[in-house]
């Protein structure tokens, strides 16, 4: 807490310095909330084709952005990049991951398919140390082992039904195989993100992305995209806007406070998951979710922490060291 005081000295204080770092949490949850909205609503319109959900989640996300920097006078320079084939390929990318997380999500209850998720961060551990070559310590392969055994205990009931050849059509069984998949994509669309953020404002790599995949997922059009009701229609329109909404919220959130303070909240998804899931479905949590979500959180929380030691590691190393020259 003291490095950070000192590296935050013209905030106003300590009382500025919290009341920051709260603003920061508050707008984490919320946008989490908001996210947890956006996966009940594309939960609730049934088992639309994936494409189609894609184009929705993506095409009415722009809408809320535009509004949001057209209101902060950013949106002139929101387009502007120097990279555009770095933002498609991400675009791509992360295209696969949604267009498998959402057909996870509507064949899975919702706590089990928002929990599955929680691979994603452990992957991108090792994905970092297999493509990027960063150095990972004992530490860090050890929480990602221990998370991954957390994931392999909330699928073991569906990955014993694979293994047994008993319901290989089962539609759980695929979407968990869709929500393992959905998640390493995902980890690797984060590995293109990192790289994006070092010369691209938040800002661009988002209207990017929604842009990308609105257009990539109206490729899906020619193989079955289905008439909607008008209810599932609302809904669909409905997710697009959470998801914006919920973009905005969650990058506000880490311009108030540190990410390591940040980060944990997005486990709250897990609770907000098992309450609406019971509440709107009838899902009720399993031992299996349950004792498998607690695994992964633990050892995803351990990562962010252990990230953070090293972070603050790092900058007392730059501290005394003395300038050459």
């Amino acid at each position: 807490m003291t490095a950070e005081k000192k590296a935050e000295p013209k905030v106003g204080g300590d009382h500025a310095v919290g009341h920051s770092t709260l603003r920061g949490i508050a707008l984490k949850i919320v946008s989490v909330a908001v996210f947890v909205g956006m996966s009940t609503c594309i939960k609730a319109a049934g088992t639309v084709p994936a494409g189609q959900i894609v184009f929705f989640r993506s095409f009415f996300a722009i809408f809320p952005i535009i509004a949001f920097l057209a209101f902060r006078g950013k949106l002139g320079t929101a387009f502007t990049t120097k990279r555009p084939f770095n933002h498609v390929a991400r675009g791509v990318v992360g295209v696969g991951a949604m267009g498998l997380g959402f057909f996870a999500l509507t064949r899975l209850p919702l706590p089990e398919a928002i929990t599955l998720n929680y691979a994603q961060p452990l992957l991108v551990v090792v994905f970092s140390s297999i493509f990027l070559g960063e150095a990972i310590r004992v530490y860090r392969w050890s929480a990602v082992a221990v998370g991954l055994v957390g994931v392999l205990i909330i699928s073991w009931p569906e990955l014993t039904l694979l293994r047994s050849g008993a319901a290989l059509g089962d539609q759980e069984v695929l979407g968990v195989i869709a929500a393992l998949i959905a998640a390493a994509i995902s980890a690797v669309a984060m590995l293109l993100v990192r790289n994006l953020v070092q010369t691209e404002k938040t800002a661009t790599i988002v209207l990017w992305f929604s842009s990308t995949a609105s257009v990539m997922s109206l490729l899906s059009l020619p193989f079955g995209w289905q008439a909607l009701t008008p209810g599932q229609t609302a809904l669909l329109v409905a997710a697009g806007f959470c998801g914006g909404l919920g973009q905005i919220l969650m990058t506000a959130a880490y311009r108030h406070a540190e990410a390591s303070v940040v980060a944990p909240f997005e486990y709250t998804s897990m609770i907000l998951g098992v309450v609406v899931g019971y509440l709107v479905f009838g899902d009720v949590a399993s031992l299996n979710m349950l004792a498998g979500g607690a695994i992964v959180v633990a050892a995803g929380i351990f990562i962010i922490w252990r990230e953070r030691q090293l972070g603050l590691e790092r900058t007392r190393t730059r501290k005394a060291t003395p300038p050459q020259g």
